[in-house]
C-alpha cells in the first residue's frame, strides 16, 4: 500500500484501500457518520452499491456475493450492528465467510440516544464471544494500516472482521 497523503481524508483512504483489495461491493444502511464515505463510494464506478432496508440484509448481500466470487463490505452504525448478530452467528461465522463490516461507533463520547449507548456497551463483547476479529480506529494515521490489514486477514482466514470507526476519528458523537 502506498502511504497516505496529508490531504487525504479518512474516507478517501478507505476508498483507496478497498479498491486496492478488490472490495468492490458495498452494502449499507444510511448513516450520518458514514455519509461522506458513502457519497465517495457511490460516485466511483469501481463499486457496486446496494442500500437495503436493514443491516442484516446488508450482511446477507455481502455474504451471498462472496459465495458468488465478489468481495464486499457492509457499512453500518452501532445500533445496526445489534440487528446482525443472528446472521453472524448462524451464517458468517459457522460457514467461514469473510464478512467485512465497518461500524461507525455511536453511544459514547456525548451520545444523546440511550439505545445507542446500550448497544455500544454490548458490541465488543458480542464480537469477542463470536470470535470476530475487531479493531477500533481512533486516528487518521491508523486508517490505511488497519483497514488494509483487517480486509486482508478476513479473506486470508475466511473469517468475519469488524472495523470500528471511533468518534475520535470521525469527530462525531452522534
Amino acid at each position: 500500500m502506498s502511504g497516505e497523503t496529508t490531504a487525504e481524508s479518512w474516507e478517501e483512504i478507505v476508498v483507496r484501500v478497498l479498491k486496492a483489495n478488490d472490495v468492490s461491493l458495498v452494502s449499507y444502511v444510511p448513516d450520518n457518520v458514514l455519509a461522506r464515505l458513502i457519497r465517495l463510494i457511490e460516485a466511483d464506478p469501481f463499486f457496486t452499491v446496494i442500500s437495503p432496508a436493514r443491516e442484516e440484509e446488508a450482511v446477507a448481500i455481502v455474504t451471498g456475493a462472496y459465495m458468488g466470487g465478489k468481495r464486499g463490505i457492509a457499512l453500518m452504525q452501532t445500533s445496526g450492528f445489534a440487528t446482525v448478530v443472528n446472521a453472524l452467528a448462524s451464517l458468517a461465522c459457522p460457514f467461514q465467510i469473510p464478512l467485512v463490516m465497518m461500524i461507525s461507533e455511536r453511544g459514547t463520547l456525548g451520545e444523546f440516544q440511550q439505545g445507542q449507548a446500550i448497544v455500544c456497551r454490548t458490541m465488543r463483547p458480542v464480537l469477542q464471544s463470536l470470535g470476530i476479529e475487531h479493531f477500533a480506529i481512533q486516528e487518521k494515521a491508523q486508517v490505511e494500516f488497519v483497514v488494509d490489514g483487517m480486509v486482508r486477514q478476513a479473506f486470508a482466514t475466511q473469517a468475519p472482521a469488524a472495523l470500528i470507526l471511533s468518534p475520535l476519528l470521525t469527530k462525531r458523537a452522534a
